[in-house]
């Protein structure tokens, strides 16, 4: 079966608890996004589902806000699982349940490899709700004893595609083969290559298939420059450009561990930045998300690991230090920006060695393209 997005409603619409609509409103969430319009009623209906849907659209609150209303907080067991890829989408899931569960007295627990298994020891041993984890870390704890699936209702997979890539889905069968028959499965992924679609088919019974196109319109939201400047004169231009623009926070992109660390320096005397790259340890991006998430640090540079699966909603301006590789790295760095209907503004330096790839990015964006006003050479 398949649905097709509609306009969403209210929140107010989907005969939500009290409790949750409290939450909901402590969130911010004025409306229902197309996912969620769409999700919502299905899940509380129990139905086995197939999301495809970028990260942005809302998906965290599709299958969040069901996971609160179903879930029964007398009864300490784990209810509900949500399989993640990534330490870090672990851990922004979490936080999001948390917030929408606050006011029904429902406990997370967060798993995931990289923190000391200890501190998770205690924190199972508290009996939570709620479980996300990543697949390898939550089944060292199924081994270890830590934790049992037989009271799992509700399993969400999160970002299934990503899961594919790396490497993750027999990990992912062997856990659902550890939780009950009768239990409700959502899949949630941006792209349903074969592998994603033989998970539907094989572990689900009978799922509702839900599109919701996103990445197109998520890129047409953002207001997209172009700036032509030497590649001598990016910092220069950077720095007017942190002055002239009203940025309230900066997703700042290059190409290279290298680069993000040495732009990072140099910007460091004047400016409070942060950095992320796939060289730091755990703990480290952690902290730079945090601190971006908080506003200590206003500007975050990174490679392209922060284009992909970090649910960071308020980004204000995305600025393309480097020229993206290609179109869909393009298009995921700039998505970074205008999410959950906020206005976003996007900048892409061109030096004298991107043409090539800026050519590209004309003719497939067209007048959607704009120069930007600033010159600073004047």
């Amino acid at each position: 079966m398949t649905a097709t997005s509609e306009a969403p409603a209210k929140f107010g619409d989907l005969t939500l608890r009290p409790d949750t609509l409290r939450a909901i409103q402590a969130l911010g969430w004025e409306q229902p996004t197309p996912i969620q319009s769409k999700v919502i009623p299905l899940l509380r209906e129990g139905r086995d589902l197939v999301g495809q849907a970028q990260t942005g659209s809302g998906k965290t609150g599709a299958f969040g806000i069901p996971i609160v209303e179903r879930l029964d907080p007398a009864q300490r067991l784990i209810q509900a699982l949500v399989l993640a890829p990534t330490r870090e989408l672990a851990i922004q899931v979490s936080d999001e349940l948390r917030a929408l569960g606050r006011f029904r007295g429902l406990a997370v627990v967060t798993l995931y490899g990289g923190q000391r298994i200890e501190q998770q020891f205690t924190d199972l041993r508290k009996r939570p709700h709620i479980a996300v984890a990543t697949p390898g870390r939550l089944l060292d704890h199924v081994q270890r004893g830590t934790i049992r699936l037989n009271s799992v209702t509700t399993v969400i997979l999160d970002e299934a595609d990503r899961m594919l890539d790396m490497g993750f889905l027999p990990d992912v069968s062997r856990i659902l083969a550890l939780t009950p028959a009768t239990r409700q499965t959502a899949l949630f992924s941006a792209t349903m290559p074969q592998a994603v679609r033989a998970i539907a088919e094989r572990q689900m019974r009978n799922p509702v298939w839900v599109r919701i196109a996103a990445s197109k319109p998520t890129v047409d939201s953002v207001t997209q420059f172009y700036l032509e400047v030497a590649e001598e004169d990016k910092v220069k231009a950077l720095r007017r450009l942190l002055r002239h623009e009203p940025i309230e926070s900066a997703l700042v992109f290059r190409r290279t561990q290298y680069r993000v660390d040495r732009l990072a320096k140099s910007l460091g005397r004047d400016q409070r930045v942060g950095v992320l790259h796939g060289g730091m340890r755990q703990g480290a991006r952690l902290a730079a998300l945090r601190a971006f998430e908080e506003r200590r640090t206003p500007i975050l540079i990174a490679t392209n690991v922060a284009s992909r699966g970090l649910d960071l909603p308020e980004i204000s301006h995305v600025i393309n230090f480097d020229m993206p590789e290609d179109v869909e790295t393009y298009v995921h760095r700039v998505g970074r920006t205008a999410r959950m209907g906020r206005a976003g503004t996007a900048i892409t330096f061109v030096g004298q060695h991107d043409i090539e790839m800026f050519d590209q990015l004309k003719r497939t964006f067209g007048p959607s393209l704009q120069r930007h006003p600033l010159n600073i050479y004047q």
